[in-house]
């Protein structure tokens, strides 16, 4: 199953958009955690010892871990986050925050090393920008480090749209040559 984390807010979002085309050509079952619509808890100091606690009695069955389950058993995964603020949407960070789970999405070596638990062959991170400075440290290289380097997934794939709101850019245009580009 594929598990499409959606990070997008408008209604009519051009990331989801490439994104659902994206989906549209994968041709499986899909399943979408729409990211605005969770309810964080705050990771305050309470939060850490009660998940610390749950973490080395091994119960991976509390509901505080049912999005790292989730995320660790897809087969496929894709984000679709805007660049904003030279980034993505806070609640994307969150939403990592709640899957690094020790046990469930990577362990450690005994070097301190982590090592991916994660079953999904591969990630697609979709992302759109209406400017051209969209440096991959700040959305898709964050999230690329995560899945190599935490996750165990090392088949990452950034597929974006930027200069959408450039004055003079051809909206509709960008788009689909970013759809076009899409090999499955």
């Amino acid at each position: 199953m594929i598990l499409f984390v959606n990070a997008c807010v408008r209604g009519d979002s051009r990331t989801k958009r490439i994104a659902d085309y994206l989906l549209s050509l994968l041709n499986e079952e899909v399943f979408e955690l729409r990211l605005s619509d969770i309810e964080y808890p705050v990771a305050d100091e309470d939060f850490l010892a009660k998940r610390d606690r749950l973490i080395s009695e091994g119960d991976f069955d509390n509901p505080m871990f049912s999005l790292a389950m989730r995320f660790s058993k897809a087969d496929k995964i894709v984000i679709a986050a805007p660049y904003w603020d030279l980034s993505f949407p806070a609640v994307l960070k969150q939403y990592f925050e709640q899957i690094n789970v020790v046990g469930i999405t990577f362990k450690y070596s005994d070097d301190g090393v982590p090592i991916g638990l994660c079953n999904a062959s591969k990630l697609y991170y979709v992302t759109t920008a209406g400017g051209n400075f969209t440096p991959a440290e700040y959305g898709y290289g964050y999230v690329k480090a995560l899945a190599n380097g935490f996750y165990g997934i090392s088949d990452v794939e950034l597929i974006k749209a930027d200069g959408l709101d450039i004055v003079g850019a051809d909206e509709a245009k960008i788009i689909q040559e970013c759809m076009e580009k899409i090999k499955i």
